[in-house]
């Protein structure tokens, strides 16, 4: 099995009133992958996909390779993602939160309720089986900021039977290519 990538991915989908995705937002702290060290910050509205970083070419590779598979996505258009070439400032602490900052576009995700690991043994991402495992920590709010303007919707949160949110950090994070076994007759 081997390590595609070691970091962070702190995550935010925000609901409108009747249940529907307002927005989404990847948070990445990548500490090594197989496209080097970096970060960056991918976004999905109604008007389409962005994709805040330093390294392009590794904030293409983080939205194309995971965050367009992830199930807070599945189902929504995605289109040819806008690449803006911009610093990525993050503060990110596990007793608080995060705050990230990209260009005109600002991520916050705080109050944490719980913190625990979880192992996906097959994470599909297109077609590609992988091992996920995570520290995950779902917080009880988050807010999603462009050009100024906060995005409307608020996150999901339930707190039974363990609490689960739609805002959250995931650190200690460790993707694998998955390996199965060969079949032979």
């Amino acid at each position: 099995m081997s390590v595609r990538l070691i970091g962070a991915n702190p995550g935010l989908t925000l609901f409108d009133a009747a249940g529907e995705r307002t927005a989404f937002a990847s948070v990445w702290r990548v500490d090594w992958s197989e496209r080097g060290p970096g970060q960056a910050v991918v976004v999905w509205q109604a008007g389409g996909v962005r994709i805040l970083t330093p390294r392009p070419e590794l904030g293409s590779w983080l939205a194309d390779e995971f965050t367009r598979h992830f199930p807070e996505v599945a189902g929504l258009p995605w289109g040819t993602p806008e690449v803006t070439h911009a610093a990525v400032s993050l503060d990110y602490d596990l007793a608080r939160g995060v705050r990230a900052q990209a260009a005109d576009v600002v991520v916050e995700i705080d109050e944490p309720l719980d913190r625990r690991l979880i192992r996906v043994p097959e994470f599909d991402l297109g077609g590609t089986p992988n091992l996920l495992s995570t520290v995950y920590v779902p917080c009880a709010s988050g807010r999603l900021t462009v050009g100024g303007v906060a995005v409307a919707g608020s996150p999901q949160v339930t707190r039974e039977p363990t609490a689960s949110s739609s805002a959250f950090l995931a650190d200690a994070e460790v993707w694998c290519r998955a390996t199965r076994p060969v079949l032979t007759s």
